[in-house]
């Protein structure tokens, strides 16, 4: 239970941060008089650096120790969170037009990555299997808890100023950072005399890295920034290329352990895990986008009816968890992500005068479906890798959802943004000002594009699942 008490901090942590952002966006920008772009940047870069690092990280905690990246992760997220915090123009004021700031969540998703590419791994080596499906549920519960109290910690802090959403954790990651140096334990196993893959790992840095920002350029839907898409782009898959030619042929110790995908069960979840984050990944922008626009409510009442779809998974999360531990996971992986696709579906037809109560019904039904799908995928997954490789399974499954998530957000922002006004756009993202009919049109139209598309990418998932066996097999 120490193992859980500690990644549940760690969870609840990144998940405040991310939902209470949001909140506050529009005084950030308004206080520290940052372009549109800058600020997305603030958003965006804390997603890439974790869907990159987080292998890299796993990797290195297999090697030379898990409880030391783990507790250097809760020092190097408090370090980023208390100098994005001096940005403010009341502090130290280290914001340099808003890149300073950018930068500082550099620092501030390094540390997480330590935390994410950790915390599954040491939770299934302190539980046995008939008990890792409801743990993996009770620390996904702190995830789903940080979403719902966001907003609510985001409207609460405000006043104080925009800051206090990174200054807010100073105090919490050092209790975390202690709290783990004092009760955690490293795994038994040794793998220290390993030489760790720097050339693969350099490769797949480059290539993921060049993929991930022609993809975000890319969703800016710029003309005039498409050399950077095709420039960035072209780096990414040649430096994916070399990674897997490095991988394949010449790591005598490989950063990501390719013959893994060998094993179904590890394949069939992370390929479902990948394409949950591609299909939910861009969801809750587009909600926010929805009842910011044609609903015109406010960032902290967008960000509070968002509830609806978190509290489902604190509730579904432990329980699907302790039920997969009894029954195996198959059935409720699958009828997780159908739940989603219904939602997605339902969501595809909204309209300027959708009430709400609609929306929540939705909602709840992507929450039940995440929570249905999340724990059982996660323990299916661990569980079908030998406990020297779970740092690495943890990472690459967290890498891939978040790539998912990546190109969720390339395919939905063209759809839904290029057309529109780049006053209404901004008005849209804050949740402030006048937006046009037309605005209004062109939004739920590409509201309409998108969710029948992410629809469809549900059904495909649904599909992959049905391919998973009854039980897992190490490999």
């Amino acid at each position: 239970m120490t193992v859980l008490s500690v990644t549940t901090v760690g969870a609840l942590l990144a998940s405040v941060q991310g939902s209470a952002l949001l909140i506050v966006l529009p005084d950030m920008m308004m206080a520290m008089k940052m372009p549109f772009m800058t600020t997305l940047w603030v958003l965006l870069i804390f997603l890439m650096v974790t869907t990159i690092m987080v292998p890299i990280l796993g990797r290195i905690a297999d090697m030379f120790g898990r409880k030391r990246i783990y507790v250097l992760g809760f020092a190097m997220f408090t370090l980023g969170s208390l100098l994005c915090g001096l940005c403010g123009p009341d502090y130290l004021n280290l914001s340099f037009n808003g890149w300073g700031l950018v930068a500082f969540r550099i620092v501030q998703a390094l540390g997480a990555s330590m935390l994410l590419a950790n915390s599954t791994a040491m939770i299934t080596d302190a539980f046995k299997k008939g008990r890792l499906g409801f743990a993996i549920g009770v620390n996904q519960v702190a995830t789903s808890a940080g979403f719902v109290i966001g907003p609510v910690v985001g409207g609460l802090l405000a006043p104080l100023g925009w800051e206090w959403i990174f200054l807010f954790n100073v105090p919490i990651g050092i209790f975390g950072a202690i709290w783990a140096a004092h009760r955690l334990r490293e795994p038994k196993w040794e793998v220290r005399k390993q030489k760790f893959d720097w050339l693969g790992a350099a490769a797949f840095f480059i290539g993921l890295l060049g993929i991930l920002v022609a993809l975000t350029y890319e969703s800016f839907g710029d003309p005039d920034l498409m050399y950077i898409v095709y420039i960035m782009a072209a780096i990414g898959i040649i430096g994916i290329a070399a990674f897997l030619f490095i991988e394949l042929r010449i790591a005598e110790h490989p950063m990501m352990d390719l013959r893994l995908f060998r094993n179904r069960s590890y394949a069939v979840g992370n390929f479902t895990n990948l394409l949950n984050g591609l299909y939910i990944g861009a969801a809750t922008f587009l909600l926010i986008f929805y009842f910011q626009g044609p609903c015109h409510k406010t960032a902290l009442q967008a960000g509070i009816i968002l509830i609806a779809s978190g509290l489902p998974i604190m509730i579904v999360g432990p329980l699907s968890g302790r039920l997969s531990d009894k029954i195996g996971p198959k059935f409720l992986i699958v009828g997780g992500l159908a739940m989603g696709m219904i939602a997605l579906a339902g969501f595809a037809f909204v309209g300027a005068d959708t009430p709400i109560w609609y929306m929540v019904i939705f909602m709840v039904c992507m929450g039940i479906g995440g929570g249905m799908f999340m724990s059982p995928n996660a323990s299916s997954v661990m569980t079908s890798v030998p406990p020297e490789r779970r740092g690495i399974a943890s990472g690459t499954r967290i890498m891939l959802r978040n790539t998912g998530s990546m190109f969720s957000l390339a395919i939905a922002f063209p759809l839904v943004l290029t057309g529109l006004d780049f006053n209404d756009m901004v008005n849209i993202f804050l949740g402030e000002g006048t937006v046009s009919e037309a605005a209004i049109t062109k939004l739920l139209s590409g509201l309409g594009e998108a969710f029948t598309l992410f629809a469809i990418i549900a059904a495909l998932a649904v599909c992959v699942a049905l391919l998973k066996p009854g039980k897992n097999k190490a490999v």
